[in-house]
């Protein structure tokens, strides 16, 4: 994946709110002192943000509010004017593109999705999922047609005449969904979208979001509070706070590794054998070392194989993908995940 160019691409991303923002740039020639800014009563959304997202990658940013997350989305859907950085999209100036340019943008390459469902009372399921294919001059049997087998992709078949009054919230958050996927989008951009639901909806819905993406690879850039919707939907996460981005990396590493006293914070309570795999915790086997018939992937989560491992008396082969063996894990590796200790505390 990492080997192609990115699909987006941030470079010292800023983006500052306060009267005196314009003049302290006109100042300093563009440069920015944070110090100075912050004691002229300025505040940052973002502070200096630079990243890749890569094809068919998940990207959650994450933090608590009004630690700049969905600023920053903004600022990359350009729904919000940067204050300096650059940003590209498929390696495009996003900044230095005219009106047109990024209307053609976003009706052919974005899609967008927020916690409000934004549904259209007055129109049924169906023709909510067609209005903006017809917005964008699709005829009224191609939209009608496309919208359908939006319809069965979410999993709302037999609802299509259902007006947004008619459905339960997980449902009206599919039809949004559904309405955002419909323009083919390449880059999809979510805010927040399951945070309004019941958590056991939302739990349905992460679902439905991890069954979509396995069959779409859209590149991806989610935006959420919750560190287990992050860790359980991520490829990377991006954890923020007043504008900086703390880490940026896998959540194995993130779990295992955290940068900074803040990110260690939200990894305290995670359960780690929810979050690591066997590739995390393996160790090289010792020449001679008699090991297990049991054999694990070297991508399954300790959850899954804990009990396995623990039941046997030899270190379990953790393999690769074409079986050959890569390492070994054995019950102190197990036991220390699960309990923070080993077998001999």
């Amino acid at each position: 994946m990492n080997d192609q160019s990115p699909v987006i691409k941030c470079e010292s991303v800023y983006k500052i709110f306060g009267e005196a923002t314009a003049k302290l740039l006109q100042e300093s020639n563009g440069a920015i002192d944070v110090e100075k800014f912050k004691a002229e009563g300025c505040i940052f959304g973002v502070n200096s943000a630079s990243f890749e997202v890569h094809k068919g990658e998940m990207l959650v940013v994450m933090g608590l509010s009004g630690s700049g997350k969905s600023t920053l989305l903004r600022c990359i859907s350009k729904l919000t004017d940067t204050t300096a950085g650059k940003i590209f999209i498929d390696g495009e100036d996003l900044l230095a593109m005219k009106p047109k340019e990024l209307i053609e943008l976003r009706r052919n390459k974005m899609g967008m999705v927020f916690q409000s469902f934004a549904l259209l009372p007055h129109k049924t399921v169906l023709e909510n999922i067609a209005f903006p294919l017809q917005v964008k001059g699709q005829s009224t049997k191609e939209s009608v047609e496309r919208a359908a087998a939006m319809i069965d992709l979410v999993d709302l078949s037999g609802r299509e005449n259902y007006y947004p009054r008619q459905l339960s919230g997980g449902q009206q958050q599919r039809v949004g969904i559904a309405r955002s996927l419909a323009v083919e989008p390449d880059i999809w951009f979510l805010d927040e979208p399951f945070s309004a639901l019941d958590p056991l909806i939302r739990r349905e819905m992460q679902d439905e979001f991890l069954r979509l993406q396995a069959m779409l690879q859209k590149t991806i850039l989610f935006v959420t509070h919750d560190f287990d919707e992050a860790l359980r939907l991520a490829d990377r996460i991006a954890i923020m706070k007043d504008g900086v981005i703390e880490q940026i990396d896998t959540p194995a590493n993130i779990v295992l590794n955290p940068a900074t006293e803040y990110v260690a914070k939200f990894t305290n309570d995670v359960p780690r054998e929810k979050v690591l795999s066997c590739v995390n915790l393996m160790e090289k086997a010792g020449k001679g070392v008699k090991v297990s018939s049991v054999r694990v992937s070297k991508d399954a989560i300790i959850e899954t194989v804990a009990e396995a491992i623990l039941n046997e008396t030899k270190p379990v082969p953790v393999v690769d993908e074409n079986d050959k063996m890569v390492g070994v894990l054995n019950h102190k590796s197990i036991i220390h995940t699960l309990f923070g200790k080993d077998e001999s505390a």
